[in-house]
């Protein structure tokens, strides 16, 4: 699951401490999408025109959007039963687009410091697609020097072939692999495509690759889920140990399944409330901990700090340029917010015909980038207050002292000399705090 990729509805605030309904939270980036406009784009494209003013990190997303069944909970640009030839033609056209956007001015001399393959499912495609793929990529760019290179697997469309091809042709260095949950009976329920059994498997053809950083997803929270259930889940991850885990909340944006049946039919939400999946979350954090991890955001726990970080993560979080690349993806270039144009048919045509499928964009202010860098990195359960005086020359403390006194009185945060730190019970419910920062004509708006 990738912050790049999009939703077809808004993702809208839940209340707290009730019932999943559908609507989410889950916030990725500032403004809303939702303010995001076509008539944005000239000046996005004289930015992507300009060449770089600072050396700024430079990122790159190939967004890969086929899976051979949609999840229940599902809510990314994604396409089943699709023919070769219409994989071919999308894959053909993403190694355009990557050939226009490598002559960009923008680009200037910087490297690629980190790319990610999302979608979808990248693993999808055949071992013959990647390497062609790689080869294609190869022409116009080069990752060669990147920190990390991370690749979004499905355990059932792995082979041993197509996993020493991730490794020794793509260059990957950061696999994540959607098991989601160990139980067939839950993954079936959920409209998983894969099962336990190819889970192990998979994991052995990974492990024999020695890919440097190896993270497992998990799901808090998935209808059908338990006590006992959640337990296994994770004494399974402990005694897998991945050099990274992955845990996410369960959300019910507006175009899954499961928010159709609840809203067509009227039944009840069948997902865990809010306040359970917290409690799943913070059993994982704690076994994890014993078990030699640390906590690394309000989603993620590494086992070794020294070895692991995210790249794609942090350097996206500090305003760097990400290149994004490939139907419906979000971009940031030069200062300028933008996503690809969102219907397959669009996306090829505007290739096709040698242009960028640039959809909509929005240029923020440096205020409005201030609060995008510290909404996205108080996910970090952290806030440097020095990063963000130097940076913006704000106090960020005393710029929202309303905000955050609150929020130490309900037990969310505490604010020290130097930094802003959130308790446990601020980072298991970090996404519900931060559109308290937004500005009020952001506030209450569509997220999408």
């Amino acid at each position: 699951m990738t912050t790049a990729s999009t939703q077809d509805e808004s993702r809208e605030k839940q209340p707290e401490g009730s019932k999943t309904e559908v609507g989410s939270y889950f916030i990725s980036n500032y403004p809303p999408y939702s303010q995001w406009k076509a008539d944005s784009l000239d000046e996005v494209k004289q930015r992507m025109a300009s060449a770089p003013t600072s050396e700024n990190p430079l990122g790159l997303y190939l967004h890969i959007p086929f899976c051979r069944k949609r999840c229940k909970f599902c809510y990314f640009k994604v396409f089943t039963d699709v023919k070769a030839q219409e994989v071919q033609r999308y894959v053909d056209a993403l190694c355009n687009e990557i050939s226009m956007v490598s002559q960009l001015p923008v680009m200037g001399d910087r490297p690629f410091r980190f790319v990610y393959f999302g979608g979808g499912t990248p693993s999808f495609l055949s071992p013959k697609q990647l390497t062609k793929l790689a080869d294609r990529l190869r022409e116009h760019i080069t990752w060669d020097g990147a920190e990390e290179v991370t690749f979004e697997c499905e355990p059932g469309t792995l082979s041993e072939t197509k996993v020493k091809t991730l490794r020794e042709q793509l260059g990957v260095t950061r696999l994540s692999l959607g098991i989601e949950n160990f139980s067939d009976k839950l993954l079936e329920e959920n409209g998983r495509a894969h099962l336990s059994k190819q889970v192990f498997s998979a994991w052995e053809w990974i492990e024999a690759a020695q890919f440097p950083n190896v993270n497992i997803d998990l799901i808090s929270g998935m209808v059908g889920e338990t006590w006992e259930n959640w337990k296994d889940n994770i004494r399974r991850t402990i005694d897998m140990s991945p050099e990274s885990v992955t845990i996410y909340q369960m959300e019910l944006p507006f175009n899954t399944v499961y928010s159709a049946d609840i809203l067509g039919n009227k039944i009840q939400s069948p997902v865990a409330d809010w306040q359970t999946k917290r409690d799943w979350v913070s059993y994982a954090f704690d076994e994890m901990t014993s078990a030699g991890y640390k906590v690394s955001s309000a989603y993620t726990l590494v086992k070794d700090t020294g070895k692991v970080n995210f790249s794609y993560r942090d350097n996206l979080w500090r305003g760097a340029d990400l290149l994004a690349t490939g139907i419906a993806s979000f971009g940031h270039a030069a200062g300028a917010n933008y996503q690809n144009l969102p219907h397959m048919e669009q996306y090829l045509g505007a290739i096709e015909g040698g242009e960028l499928p640039l959809g909509r964009g929005f240029v923020p202010t440096e205020h409005q980038a201030l609060i995008r860098e510290m909404i996205l990195l108080l996910k970090r359960g952290f806030l440097e207050r020095e990063y963000f005086q130097s940076k913006f020359g704000v106090d960020i403390v005393e710029n929202w002292k309303s905000v955050w006194e609150g929020y130490v009185e309900e037990g969310l945060a505490e604010i020290h000399p130097d930094e802003v730190k959130l308790t446990r019970e601020g980072l298991l419910r970090v996404d519900s705090m931060l559109p308290a920062f937004f500005e009020p004509e952001h506030q209450n708006v569509r997220y999408t």
